[in-house]
C-alpha cells in the first residue's frame, strides 16, 4: 500500500493523472477503514484533473466536490500531505470550472 501511495503522489506531481488514479486506487483498496476516505479523496483529485484534460466540465466539477468532501476530515495534514493546501487548490479549481474554464493549475500534493 505504501509503495502504491508514493507512486500515486509522484504520478500526480508528474501530471500523469490516469496513472495516479490507478496507483491511489490500489492504496485505497488496501487501506484500513479509517483511512479509505483519504485515499479516495486523492483518487478524486487525480480524476478531476484527468477529466479537465479531457474537456469534461461536469465530470471535473463532480470529482472536485467528492475530493473536498473526502479530504476535509484529514485536514490540516495526513501522511505527509498538506491536506489544507490540496483543499485550497480544489476550491480554486472548483471556482475556475464554475466560471467555465478547465484551465486548471497542476495540483501540488
Amino acid at each position: 500500500m505504501e509503495a502504491a501511495f508514493k507512486r500515486g503522489l509522484e504520478a500526480i506531481r508528474g501530471g500523469k493523472y490516469f496513472e495516479a488514479h490507478e496507483e491511489l486506487e490500489e492504496a485505497w483498496r488496501a487501506a484500513s477503514a479509517d483511512e479509505r476516505d483519504f485515499f479516495q479523496g486523492l483518487v478524486h483529485v487525480a480524476v478531476a484533473w484527468y477529466q479537465a484534460g479531457r474537456g469534461r466540465p461536469v465530470a471535473t466539477g463532480r470529482q472536485l466536490e467528492k475530493a473536498a468532501r473526502r479530504l476535509t476530515p484529514f485536514a490540516p495534514a495526513h501522511r505527509g500531505v498538506d491536506v489544507d493546501g490540496v483543499l485550497e487548490q480544489v476550491e480554486k479549481a472548483r471556482k475556475r470550472v464554475a466560471e467555465g474554464s478547465l484551465d486548471l493549475d497542476p495540483p501540488r500534493v
